[in-house]
């Protein structure tokens, strides 16, 4: 029976101990690790620039609709601000004393034997500054704007012909139940003076009197 001898056995089994060694496969362990981490680190990368520019989307739309807001805001403000116009106009329109409207009601209170000899409207209007708003201890004080009281008085000169004396009581009369005057509030015709009874050219005794209408104040 031949005999082989294989003269490269130790050769091989130093090749195959080659083959099995522990660092080489630490090598290639380490190397497959990092490699894996490359990739992960990668796929984190990739996913935060995602998530960056959604993040930078979503900014720009909040950017967008913020200005959109403070537009809307701002519109509104001057919207108010306009109406509140409108509205002093609309008051002053219609609230404003008329002295058209006067006369017509003078006209309406005409008395036998007392003649109206001349009347003087008294108009008064008091200005109040605005006030700006103040913060005092952590309290804030809201600003108040400018104000104008209307006073408005009305004397009425006027002379009594009639012979019992009694047209100046008739007048107050005539002017206490008077629509315009009633309407007003001025309706309560106050003495301002009375004269003593005089002769007039014809021999007839007359008596001058003054009639004083005080109208409620307006603040606007």
């Amino acid at each position: 029976m031949p005999i082989r001898i294989n003269l490269l056995a130790e050769a091989h089994a130093a090749e195959e101990l080659r083959r099995r060694d522990p660092v080489k496969r630490a090598i290639w362990g380490a190397a497959l690790s990092l490699a894996l981490m490359l990739a992960w680190s990668s796929f984190l990368y990739l996913k935060g620039m995602i998530a960056l520019s959604e993040l930078n989307r979503i900014d720009a739309q909040l950017s967008a609709q913020t200005n959109s807001y403070q537009h809307v805001i701002s519109n509104q403000a001057r919207i108010g601000e306009t109406a509140a116009k409108l509205t002093r106009l609309q008051q002053l329109t219609t609230n404003r004393f008329l002295v058209g409207t006067l006369l017509n009601a003078l006209q309406q209170t005409t008395i036998d034997d007392v003649q109206l000899i001349r009347f003087r409207a008294l108009e008064d209007y008091v200005v109040t500054p605005a006030v700006a708003a103040k913060t005092e201890d952590g309290r804030t004080t809201p600003a108040k704007p400018a104000t104008s009281t209307e006073k408005i008085g009305l004397v009425l000169e006027a002379q009594d012909n009639s012979a019992a004396g009694d047209g100046m009581n008739r007048f107050r009369q005539a002017i206490s139940t008077n629509a315009f005057f009633r309407a007003t509030r001025a309706n309560d015709a106050r003495l301002l003076s009375l004269a003593p009874p005089q002769a007039g050219a014809d021999g007839k005794t007359f008596t001058r009197f003054a009639l004083e209408c005080r109208f409620p104040e307006k603040t606007r």
